[in-house]
C-alpha cells in the first residue's frame, strides 16, 4: 500500500528510478562499484570470518552457520569480561571529550542512558527539533557492542544538536536521506576499530588490542558485504516487483553467498526498509572511510582522539542536513565512489 501511494504521489511507478530522482544518485552505479570493493575485500575477509567464527562458534560449527547466530556473533560475547557493562557509558563519554565534545554536558542532547526493565536494548537518537532537543538512548547489556552503539548514535547525536540554529528547519531536521548523518555515526563508531583505543581505555598489551580491533573489523567487512549483497536483491526485487512472493532464493542465495552465514529465503521481506536505506548505509561506509583517511593526513593518526578532529567536524555538523553526501565526499578530495580507502581500512 505505501509503494503504491509512493507512485502515485511522485507519479513515477518506479521504485528504483523514484528513490534514485530522490537521492540524486544512480542505485546501480553504486551497486557495481559496492560489488567490486566486496570483492576486493573478499579474501581478507573470508580469513577474518574463519578465525572469528572458530572463536566465536566453535569448532563444531556448520560450515555455514544459521543467520540466527548471528545476533551473538555481533555482540563478540567471548569479549564481555573485558567491554563490561558498567564501564560503557564513562568509556564511551571520556572517547568523545578526547576529541572536544562534552555530552554529558551539552543542553541540546537529553541523555537516557538509565538501565530500566521494559526499556528497549536498541540505542537510537531522537531529533525532535535540532539543534535544541536531541534525545540519546542507550541500554548497555554488556560487551563491546554496547560501544560501538554509543559511538553510533553518538554520531548522529553530535549532528543534530551541532547544527547552526540559524538555519531553517528544513536543512535543521529534513534531509533527502540518511547517508549524510549516518557518515558522522559511522567515523564515531570507526574510533573503536583502532588498536590504541582498546589499549588505552581496556588496559590491553598491544597484541590484545590488535586482536580485538580486527574482530570489529571483521563485523565490519561482514556488515558491508551482508548490505552490498542486500542492495543488489533489493535492486532486482522491485525492477521484478510483479513477480515478487513470500519466498525468495535469490535473497538466500546472494546473502549466503556474501557472508557464509545462512539466510532463510523467506527472510526477505522483514529485511528491506523503505527508501532503499541499505544505500544510505552504504554510502556511508564509503564516505566515512574517506572522511577517516583525510583525518589521518590532516590530523594524524591520532585523529581519534585529538581535539583538531572534533574542531573539523564542527565545521560539518554546522552545516545540518544542506549538503549530500556526494558533495562531502568532493570537499574532502575524493570521487563520490573511491573506495580505495574503505577496502584499505577492511583488509588491513
Amino acid at each position: 500500500a505505501y509503494e503504491e501511494l509512493e507512485a502515485d504521489l511522485t507519479e513515477q511507478p518506479d521504485a528504483v528510478a523514484r528513490n534514485e530522482e530522490e537521492k540524486q544518485i544512480s542505485l546501480r552505479e553504486l551497486e557495481s562499484v559496492l560489488a567490486a570493493a566486496s570483492d576486493e575485500i573478499e579474501r581478507a575477509f573470508i580469513a577474518m570470518r574463519e578465525r572469528w567464527f572458530e572463536r566465536l562458534l566453535g569448532s563444531d560449527r556448520e560450515e555455514q552457520p544459521s543467520s540466527a547466530h548471528m545476533g551473538y556473533v555481533r555482540r563478540l560475547s567471548p569479549l564481555d569480561s573485558t567491554y563490561t557493562k558498567d564501564r560503557a557509558t564513562n568509556v564511551c563519554l571520556a572517547t568523545l571529550s578526547a576529541l572536544g565534545f562534552d555530552l554529558a554536558a551539552d543542553k541540546n542532547i537529553r541523555l537516557d542512558l538509565d538501565d530500566r526493565p521494559q526499556k528497549s536494548p536498541r540505542a537510537c537518537v531522537i531529533a525532535s527539533d535540532p539543534p535544541t532537543v536531541v534525545h540519546l538512548i542507550t541500554r548497555a547489556q554488556g560487551g563491546l557492542h554496547d560501544y560501538q552503539a554509543f559511538l553510533h548514535e553518538a554520531g548522529h547525536a553530535l549532528h543534530y544538536a551541532g547544527v547552526d540554529p540559524n538555519l531553517p528547519y528544513t536543512f535543521r531536521r529534513i534531509s533527502r536521506d540518511h547517508a549524510l548523518t549516518e557518515i558522522y555515526s559511522y567515523i564515531c563508531e570507526a574510533i573503536t576499530r583502532e588498536p590504541a583505543w582498546h589499549a588505552e581505555h581496556f588496559d590491553l598489551t598491544d597484541d590484545e588490542a590488535h586482536t580485538n580491533a580486527e574482530a570489529t573489523v571483521f563485523l565490519e567487512a561482514l556488515l558491508f558485504r551482508r548490505y552490498t549483497a542486500k542492495l543488489q536483491f533489493e535492486l532486482d526485487f522491485w525492477s521484478n516487483f510483479d513477480e515478487a512472493s513470500l519466498i525468495s532464493d535469490d535473497y538466500s542465495e546472494r546473502l549466503t553467498a556474501a557472508t557464509g552465514v545462512r539466510y532463510p529465503a523467506d527472510g526477505h521481506l522483514a529485511d528491506m526498509d523503505a527508501g532503499f536505506y541499505s544505500a544510505d548505509y552504504l554510502r556511508a561506509w564509503i564516505r566515512h572511510a574517506q572522511l577517516r583517511a583525510y583525518l589521518i593526513d590532516e590530523v594524524g593518526e591520532d585523529w581519534w582522539r585529538n581535539p583538531k578532529t572534533g574542531e573539523l567536524l564542527r565545521a560539518l555538523f554546522a552545516e545540518g542536513t544542506r549538503p549530500s553526501s556526494e558533495e562531502i565526499a568532493a570537499r574532502l578530495g575524493f570521487e563520490p565512489y573511491d573506495t580505495a580507502p574503505l577496502v584499505a581500512e577492511l583488509t588491513h
